[in-house]
């Protein structure tokens, strides 16, 4: 399932960064208004400055996809957990309040899972303690909640710290190619030097501005992350309670 969810998460964040690298792709053609921009750099730049253009496009890309779709998840559970704490503590049993939740809903994977197991603690698994085993499924759920909320995160601490040395590589890259064709001219005045290089230095600024969002989000969702998983535990614990008791009745 996880496989599943990263593969098609690297397929989004492909296809948002082709969306975000056409312009530069496209900048080869037609006139050029300012001589010392992007579109002039990409002009004028070789197979490596390009290509490490489009990494840092892509980079850029697809760090934006997932701060905004782990967001949207975020909140999403968060609705979730509104609608476990207002409808399902009032039904009669555990069945008929994980009747109440959506399918799509984490909380209601867990009080299925919790149910599942008080249904299969029998033959081998019955010589595993009644509050262990359902413990040990209900954490089972939780961690899957964990898992699918982590996808992605591992994408912007990559991103956030590599980005800058991707872009470093770039400019010196950039200037060495400069330099060549300055000494091959053999004129080094300043307006000569100040526009190869200055384009160079762009790359520089182009990996701060790809790493600095990434390092932002990732603090960010991690942050949330724990508030959400929090909001999980707490149903966890309090559904575990509540098949114990149930059990012990019975």
């Amino acid at each position: 399932m996880t496989s599943k969810i990263s593969a098609r998460l690297l397929a989004r964040i492909g296809a948002a960064a082709a969306l975000f690298a056409w312009p530069l792709a496209h900048a080869q053609g037609g006139a050029i208004d300012n001589p010392y921009g992007i579109a002039a750099l990409w002009q004028q730049s070789d197979v490596v400055a390009r290509s490490v253009l489009l990494i840092l496009a892509t980079m850029s890309a697809g760090s934006w996809y997932v701060i905004v779709t782990k967001v949207l998840e975020q909140v999403r559970i968060g609705g979730h957990a509104k609608t476990a704490a207002r409808n399902f503590w009032d039904a009669g049993t555990v069945q008929a309040g994980a009747g109440k939740l959506a399918e799509s809903s984490p909380f209601r994977d867990i009080a299925e899972a919790g149910l599942d197991a008080t249904r299969r603690h029998s033959g081998l698994h019955a010589k595993v303690d009644f509050n262990d085993w359902v413990d040990l499924s209900m954490h089972r759920a939780t961690e899957r909640v964990q898992r699918r909320l982590s996808i992605g995160l591992s994408f912007l601490a990559t991103v956030g710290s590599t980005s800058p040395f991707v872009g470093l590589f770039g400019t010196v890259w950039g200037i060495y190619h400069a330099l060549t064709a300055i000494g091959l001219a053999g004129q080094a005045s300043i307006d000569k030097v100040a526009g190869p290089v200055g384009e160079a230095l762009i790359m520089t600024a182009l990996g701060l501005a790809v790493a600095v969002p990434a390092v932002l989000g990732y603090n960010f969702l991690l942050r949330r992350n724990s508030a959400v998983l929090d909001e999980v535990r707490d149903f966890s614990s309090e559904l575990h309670a509540v098949l114990l008791g149930s059990a012990a009745a019975a």
